[in-house]
């Protein structure tokens, strides 16, 4: 079943205290093209999600996203052996001098070397593995989203096909008419040039044609929005010929019915995968 080139995907990611999230957008485009937005540090895997992508999506221009949305700040740790030695030191002081020894620990928590902080930065590597789980996730979003347009689409498509068919009827069943009427009322020659030069069997076998085509090719998924775009442009050439190889009235009401048709069909061509 085809498939359409709209959809939304998102998925949590937890990694011990780390907290993210994953959002996948897409829609309609001529060629695969993906744009990323994702942490520092983390470009290098471009091409991984590049391949996870390109499993379930082969058309569209896709918006991947990570955001870290919390983490540990900072990590703090207290050199204990640098507050023994300032303690050591204050109360040497104090006993040589005799002086009080005031030293307070905030004192000492201000000391060089004492207390020492350092921030956390999220490892690209650790943090690939729950990625790609999110990554995954989001995708099958966006992929059930794309598959469930592709059957509204594909609904609308068959519509149109199905009034295409009616006219095609229509415009045979008055051909013929035409063309008995013009037997009755011209001469043998004049009868056959017209019966040649009018003669859109053809053309109307080959639009015929066209349409099964297009039925067995809602039926699949690989590259349908391009092949039906060329169907398209094909249909409309046979229907510009019978149109201007028959001068009716009704005909050419049907024909210009008929090319709506088909101008529908191809503007939805643009929204399939």
């Amino acid at each position: 079943m085809i498939s359409g080139m709209t959809g939304f995907g998102a998925c949590d990611l937890t990694f011990g205290k780390i907290k993210g999230n994953v959002e996948i957008k897409s829609v309609n485009h001529r060629y695969l093209e993906a744009s990323y937005y994702l942490p520092p540090g983390f470009s290098s895997y471009e091409d991984k999600i590049q391949k996870l992508m390109a499993r379930q999506i082969k058309r569209g221009r896709v918006t991947i996203s990570v955001r870290i949305t919390d983490k540990p700040q900072m990590t703090i740790s207290l050199n204990r052996v640098a507050v023994k030695r300032y303690a050591d030191f204050a109360r040497a002081l104090s006993k040589e001098l005799h002086l009080k020894n005031d030293l307070s620990s905030a004192q000492l928590l201000k000391m060089p070397g004492v207390v020492e902080s350092k921030e956390t930065f999220v490892q690209a590597d650790e943090l690939w593995p729950p990625l790609q789980k999110a990554l995954e996730h989001a995708l099958s979003s966006v992929a059930a989203m794309r598959k469930k347009e592709g059957r509204f689409l594909a609904t609308d498509i068959h519509t149109q096909l199905r009034r295409m068919k009616a006219r095609i009827k229509q415009i045979k069943t008055r051909a013929r008419h035409l063309l008995k009427d013009k037997k009755t009322k011209t001469t043998g020659d004049e009868f056959l040039s017209y019966q040649k030069n009018n003669d859109i069997h053809e053309e109307m076998s080959r639009l015929s044609h066209h349409i099964e085509e297009v039925r067995a090719l809602l039926k699949t998924s690989d590259g349908a929005g391009k092949k039906l775009d060329f169907i398209a442009q094909e249909m409309q050439r046979e229907t510009n010929t019978i149109g201007s190889k028959v001068q009716d009235k009704e005909i050419s009401a049907a024909v210009i019915a008929l090319k709506a048709k088909v101008e529908k069909i191809r503007e939805q061509a643009n929204n399939i995968e």
